[in-house]
């Protein structure tokens, strides 16, 4: 298939429209049981799909608009921020940490937002289609395009740092197996979003949004799987009902 086929608009149009369903997913699963790492997560997934229907809308009109184009890299730098967010409520099981990591996560994201808005945009470097690197918003290193370094490092750390701590944690812990199988597909999301964005800033677009599409949905399922402790507890009360009755 052709380069075209696969940088074609209607791809990130589907990952929109697929994200949308996955943040109703969670919210419903928040209102169930009121956790705040599910409600993080929530607000990341919404940044993703608002953010790929943005992209699909620079591919269709063949030309990004400025204000579209603001929010759109602020939306996709910050994402991961909310969901290493949600991975540390999960993790430290305590509301302080990821409370003070939110209060970071919200200042950051205002200086963003004000830095994309009081900045003039390059404009020989907002490309129709696919622009995720940021360099309409000046050279590398520069305010504001720096401070999408905040989301991305502290946001990954989190998503693979407490993945990984969950692995060893319950690894050990038959009834709750399933949890280590969660936490690897969030480190497998999250390496494929990663790698995904670093192709593209470094030129390389082709596969990027069928990237974005897999990457959404192998992170929903680690989430939605890493979410809740209720199925291992079933699986602990139901061994120990049949220790007793034998």
């Amino acid at each position: 298939m052709s380069d075209a086929f696969w940088s074609s608009w209607w791809w990130p149009l589907a990952t929109g429209l697929i994200g949308f369903v996955y943040v109703g997913l969670l919210v419903a699963q928040w209102l169930r049981r009121r956790k705040p790492h599910q409600l993080a997560w929530a607000v990341g997934f919404a940044f993703y799909a608002i953010a790929a229907v943005m992209e699909a809308y620079s591919e269709f009109t063949g030309a990004w608009d400025p204000t579209v184009y603001r929010i759109y890299i602020v939306l996709a730098a910050s994402l991961v921020g909310f969901l290493g967010l949600g991975t540390l409520y999960l993790v430290t099981r305590k509301p302080l940490a990821g409370n003070v990591y939110l209060a970071f996560v919200l200042v950051c994201l205002a200086i963003f937002f004000y830095g994309t808005f009081t900045t003039e945009l390059v404009t020989t470097q907002l490309i129709p289609g696919i622009t995720v690197g940021g360099t309409a918003l000046g050279s590398g290193g520069s305010f504001p395009r720096v401070m999408s370094l905040p989301f991305n490092i502290t946001g990954t750390l989190l998503l693979i740092g407490g993945s990984l701590f969950s692995i060893f944690k319950f690894l050990p812990r038959k009834e709750f197996r399933y949890r280590v199988w969660a936490n690897v597909l969030i480190i497998v999301g999250t390496l494929i979003i990663a790698g995904a964005g670093s192709m593209a800033r470094a030129g390389k677009t082709v596969g990027l949004y069928p990237a974005e599409m897999i990457a959404s949905a192998v992170l929903l399922a680690g989430f939605l799987l890493a979410g809740t402790l209720e199925k291992g507890a079933r699986a602990i009360k139901d061994r120990r009902d049949t220790e007793i009755s034998g």
